[in-house]
């Protein structure tokens, strides 16, 4: 997606009165009023995610079960409120619902209402732990931040030659797989190639769970083979990454956009760069 100048047109204007208000409790952290509400969210994220870990604990769940769903409960229902109240607070409740912490908050608050038809998925609510990324905005670690989006950045600039690592990794597995079973064949647990595909991942990895291995001298030589190169691939994609990150160093504000509700502008922006609302 190309970049918006910061000499953009407006989009739609900011939110108003009582939404302006609402917009800066929920979404900034520069006003009192807006400070208290995000370390009070935080310790609220902080104390869910405890109570689900107490009570995926038998003990705890034996003694303590009803009080801790209750408390479950209310999380919940508090995350809910707040995920609707963001939603009013901005003027694009689609591009918010959309982005990265959008999607976040609403899978903070989904398990519980699954768990009413399918109980195995109460656990997922540890999700709520990834909303602690807001912590790096709510005390101000603006170079955090930065660094953040510096990764994200990288990540994304990335992104094909590392397509293009992983397609020529999945070859080398699916060979060196085909190759293994070939030579090792079911008697020596190699029942086929996708076991051999298995151990390739594993060996490739220096994981070595130790399950399969080769028996045959020529299942050896190979297999040592294998561990050589898994040494020298672990290291393409840190090298790709690198370099990709040398190169994007531009510092970003911790500004959060009152449409769309994302951050990461530049310092100098005047429009968000992903909508094209003022800022």
């Amino acid at each position: 997606m190309a970049r918006i100048a910061s000499t953009a047109p407006p989009g739609p204007p900011p939110a108003a009165g009582w939404r302006r208000r609402l917009h800066e409790i929920i979404f900034e952290s520069d006003t009192p009023a807006g400070r208290a509400f995000d370390v009070v969210l935080l310790v609220a994220i902080l104390l869910s995610v405890a109570a689900v870990l107490l009570e995926s604990m038998p003990e705890v769940r034996r003694r303590h079960g009803p009080g801790l769903r209750a408390l479950e409960w209310t999380f919940t229902v508090a995350f809910t409120v707040e995920y609707v109240l963001r939603l009013v607070a901005v003027t694009r409740p689609a591009r918010y619902a959309a982005s990265f912490f959008g999607i976040v908050d609403l899978l903070a608050i989904l398990p519980t209402y699954l768990a009413l038809v399918m109980p195995a998925t109460q656990s997922l609510m540890v999700i709520r732990a990834v909303r602690l990324l807001r912590v790096f905005r709510i005390l101000k670690l603006a170079r955090f931040l930065e660094d953040a989006n510096l990764l994200a950045r990288a990540l994304v600039a990335s992104r094909r030659k590392i397509t293009v690592f992983l397609g020529s990794l999945v070859t080398v597995v699916l060979i060196v797989g085909t190759l293994m079973y070939l030579i090792e064949g079911e008697e020596h647990g190699f029942m086929s190639i996708p076991h051999g595909m298995y151990w390739a991942v594993v060996t490739m990895t220096t994981v070595g769970y130790g399950d399969l291995v080769p028996r045959t001298p020529l299942g050896r030589v190979l297999a040592a083979l294998v561990m050589i190169l898994g040494y020298s691939i672990i290291a393409v994609p840190t090298g790709i990454v690198s370099v990709e990150l040398a190169q994007v160093t531009r510092p970003v504000s911790t500004q959060a956009c009152p449409a769309c509700g994302r951050q990461g502008h530049d310092l100098d922006a005047r429009y968000c760069k992903h909508c094209g609302t003022a800022l």
